[in-house]
């Protein structure tokens, strides 16, 4: 881990920040392109994404205050170290979803072509933004006896974001890393094929609604947001209401198809 990149003692440049960044550049070029492809205004679906981009950064940070409201009350100075890591991918998927909706309009965009061209690019930049996760120390597993363990040793990852040191865990940030990856490859192969629109936005939903609700258990750090007494996280909630409405998405799409 190297939750710090460049430390100049009067300026600090964070390692998620530029991670995700590098997320952001990847995901919006790709999607330009496939946008392109398609008969789309790359520009437009550019302008789009840096939008949902924007809403969605809002919307993680606004759901993880939400889940660990009692943290911040506590200590409220705590609310200025999500500048440098945190945030719930799940609130920020729910904003820019709804910031897409709204700007599809806007654009003069067909909305699910627009969906199919965006969304492999949101895992693109997931798998890329895990990267930082791992290198600021956030997003922690649980206790692991499994050779590929890993222990997070830096002092200023415990100080900032609580991160145990000294104990293997779960690579909680490698796992997703690969599953995005996965989904990713799935994604951009699905797009090829020139699909009914909305398919590939669908197969998302399931997708990495699965993976998350079940990579999900290997999670440590102890706020999870917890619903029904304990029985599901809050992003094991969202996630299978994504693989609900995913699989509701398809079906009506096929339905559709039939003449």
């Amino acid at each position: 881990m190297h939750p710090i990149l460049i430390d100049l003692g009067f300026w600090q440049i964070p390692s998620y920040g530029v991670l995700l960044a590098l997320g952001v550049i990847a995901g919006l070029w790709r999607a330009r392109v496939r946008a392109e492809k398609a008969g789309l205004n790359g520009d437009k679906i550019v302008d789009l994404g840096l939008w949902i981009i924007i809403w969605g950064l809002l919307g993680s940070k606004l759901l993880l205050v939400v889940v660990e409201l009692p943290r911040y009350l506590k200590a409220p100075g705590e609310l200025l170290m999500m500048f440098r890591a945190g945030g719930v991918f799940l609130g920020g998927f729910i904003a820019g979803t709804i910031a897409a909706v709204v700007l599809i309009r806007k654009y003069n965009l067909p909305a699910l072509k627009a969906f199919d061209a965006l969304t492999p690019s949101v895992s693109l930049g997931q798998a890329i933004g895990r990267l930082g996760c791992l290198a600021a120390g956030c997003c922690w597993g649980g206790h692991c006896d499994l050779p590929w363990a890993i222990t997070y040793t830096d002092p200023q990852a415990a100080t900032a974001l609580g991160t145990p040191l000294g104990v293997p865990l779960h690579p909680f940030p490698i796992y997703a890393l690969i599953s995005n990856l996965a989904i990713y490859g799935i994604l951009a192969w699905m797009y090829q094929q020139k699909l009914r629109p909305g398919r590939v936005f669908a197969a998302y939903l399931i997708l990495y609604g699965a993976a998350r609700f079940l990579l999900e258990e290997t999670r440590g750090d102890a706020v999870r947001g917890f619903v029904f007494d304990g029985a599901l996280s809050t992003s094991q909630l969202i996630t299978a209401i994504m693989i609900a409405f995913g699989i509701s998405l398809q079906i009506w799409l096929s339905r559709r198809t039939q003449p």
